[in-house]
């Protein structure tokens, strides 16, 4: 033990601890740092050493890119060759079993393909990627289009000609039986545009209350309010969800010199109620958000707005034109009606497109 005002230094035996002397009554044993192993020496692949190997490496690769294609084109085949039948049980687990036969071969041609291209034939050495918060140098960033060289030349995208084509020939085929697939949503028979085309609302029909059906009055409808509406009787229809799905509507009720309105549109509306379809046009997301002072509608999809005051004008975001107005009118007990069905396709843009 040190006296106060003395140095102290302790004595440790051992190859690996040292004594440091520091100030007075203090004294610290340290270990020596433990050395970076750095890393282990390089292993080469079969691949890397056997051209033979190499070359059936990239076979089984292009073949699994093959049975990719031919899963994708398989799966629309039996789309068209096994239809849903109606009551027909057996048709349905046809159907279900060989497009899902197609599209697995599909995934799994692709993943398994890009993985074994990966292991197999890709270059595989350890590298460090520094990364700089800021911009690079001009030096720097000329090498890193020397580096994106560095990796077709090391992953053979472009040399290895087979897998590449048939890698691109896959993914071009892949959305195939999707895009096919979705020509079932429509019932048989009948055209799908005609049936977007057109909708529950008819000429006298009431303006009713989202879900209940109750009929809406005009004297329900205050300044400021926001009726979810629906066509009264829409319960009883057949294809009930699929026809509510394209008759949804927003009803709303603006100070009648806030209205911005067209001349030939003027009748469509009463009083300051106006009511626009509530599926957005961008890609049918329900339009749901009013915003009271600015008379703005909002999808919150992927933030469309609307300027209710002039014709659900688009005025922010995506949507490609304005949400389809519905003509209303009263009827003589006061209840507000349709005065037609829209006069333009309701939803996304493309379902106009014949």
């Amino acid at each position: 033990m040190a006296q106060d005002g003395q140095s102290t230094e302790l004595t440790a035996s051992g190859d690996h601890d040292e004594v440091e002397t520091l100030s007075p009554g203090t004294a610290v044993v340290s270990s020596d740092a433990v050395r970076d192993p750095g890393l282990p020496p390089h292993r080469l692949r079969v691949t890397d050493t056997d051209p033979k190997k190499a070359k059936r490496a990239e076979r089984v690769v292009y073949t699994l890119f093959y049975l990719s294609l031919a899963g994708s084109l398989f799966a629309v085949a039996a789309y068209m060759a096994f239809p849903i039948i109606p009551e027909d049980l057996l048709s349905v687990r046809l159907n279900n079993m060989f497009i899902g036969v197609g599209i697995t071969l599909a995934l799994l041609g692709i993943g398994i393909g890009a993985v074994h291209w990966g292991k197999a034939l890709m270059h595989d050495h350890e590298a460090i990627d520094l990364r700089h918060p800021v911009r690079g140098t001009d030096e720097t960033r000329a090498r890193a289009v020397e580096i994106i060289q560095e990796a077709n030349e090391e992953s053979g995208f472009g040399r290895r000609s087979l897998i590449r084509n048939t890698l691109i020939g896959a993914l071009v085929a892949f959305p195939l039986p999707a895009v096919v697939l979705f020509r079932g949503l429509a019932p048989e028979g009948e055209d799908p545009v005609e049936l977007l085309e057109n909708t529950a609302w008819e000429a006298g029909t009431r303006l009713a209350r989202d879900p209940d059906g109750t009929p809406i009055r005009a004297s329900d409808v205050t300044i400021g309010s926001v009726f979810h509406v629906i066509p009264e009787g829409l319960a009883e229809m057949e294809h009930m969800l699929e026809e509510k799905a394209k008759a949804i509507v927003l009803l709303m009720r603006l100070k009648p010199e806030d209205l911005n309105e067209e001349e030939s549109k003027k009748d469509w509306s009463y009083n300051g109620i106006v009511a626009y379809s509530k599926v957005c046009t961008h890609v049918g997301c329900p339009v749901a958000l009013y915003e009271q002072q600015t008379h703005h509608l909002l999808c919150p999809c992927h933030q469309s707005q609307f300027d209710v005051a002039n014709h659900a004008a688009v005025i922010f975001g995506p949507a490609a034109r304005p949400l389809p107005q519905l003509p209303i009118a009263v009827d003589d007990e006061g209840y507000l009606v349709a005065q037609s069905d829209f006069k333009e396709p309701v939803g996304p843009s493309f379902w106009e497109r014949h």
